[in-house]
């Protein structure tokens, strides 16, 4: 769904090809191939994550543009290579984008979201291979991730806006050392990720979904859609990406943002 008022705000889910979404989101018997179909029919923004596990190809992505109708919106996660790993050379660049140009020429590539880890540090050497990273994607808007709040304590958000970098704003547990909810605009896209609350199995669990599995009550969005309106009003557009997918959640929590959106007069 895309808000038109003052603003245009994009809503969606980090992925939305789950087998546990049979059922809460997805009915019986669909392939998955049908899913995104059936997904764009509600929602016209998600997050490709399929790409940061393995690189991407041109015929990926072409189905992709098939599958969806004008204006819907992929944000591309970036390859492991280049955000864990950091070790993707120029001709790994050079293809993923190769690949991801069939979105971009139908319209439909949002930009590129960095996810970094923990272990991504604060520090000049890691500044440097953002500026890095970004010069190697043309273009392309590049949505950066930090899971260390060290990130924070400097001034991070004037040198993204300097690189013309955007801040990715994330609400995920209050657990030492995790970002903080920092709504920050430094592009000309504002973009904000759900990530769940669930403290108690963010770094204890046997499935990595179950740091995922936690349903957002309407009083804890409610803090957020200030500042999502805050952000779209000086914003081109604004992502808005629910990544608590456990059991189709995040669906849920996503129609729930739409519904107290939809409420804001123009």
């Amino acid at each position: 769904m895309v808000f038109e008022v003052r603003y245009l705000i994009h809503i969606g889910t980090a992925g939305y090809s789950y087998p546990d979404w049979i059922g809460p989101v997805y009915p019986e018997g669909i392939k998955k191939g049908e899913m995104l179909e059936y997904y764009a029919r509600e929602f016209a923004f998600t997050e490709i994550n399929s790409t940061y596990y393995g690189m991407p190809n041109k015929y990926m992505m072409g189905n992709l543009v098939k599958k969806t109708p004008d204006g819907f919106q992929f944000m591309v996660k970036a390859h492991r290579s280049m955000t864990h790993d950091r070790s993707a050379g120029q001709k790994d660049y050079a293809d993923f984008m190769e690949a991801i140009r069939p979105l971009a020429e139908a319209g439909k590539l949002g930009g590129v979201l960095a996810q970094f880890p923990f272990s991504f540090h604060c520090n000049r050497a890691n500044r440097e291979y953002l500026k890095w990273f970004a010069g190697h994607l043309g273009e392309v808007q590049a949505a950066i991730e930090f899971r260390n709040q060290e990130w924070l304590s400097g001034d991070t958000l004037g040198f993204l806006r300097d690189e013309g970098l955007a801040y990715v704003s994330v609400d995920e547990p209050d657990l030492k050392g995790l970002v903080r909810p920092v709504a920050a605009l430094t592009s000309r896209m504002g973009y904000v990720r759900f990530h769940g609350r669930n403290s108690a199995n963010w770094y204890h669990h046997k499935e990595s979904y179950e740091r995922y599995n936690y349903l957002y009550s309407k009083e804890e969005l409610a803090e957020w859609i200030p500042k999502i309106i805050k952000m779209a009003e000086k914003a081109e557009r604004v992502f808005v990406s629910l990544n608590n997918h456990y059991q189709g959640q995040a669906v849920r929590n996503a129609r729930m943002i739409r519904e107290m959106l939809s409420g804001i007069p123009d």
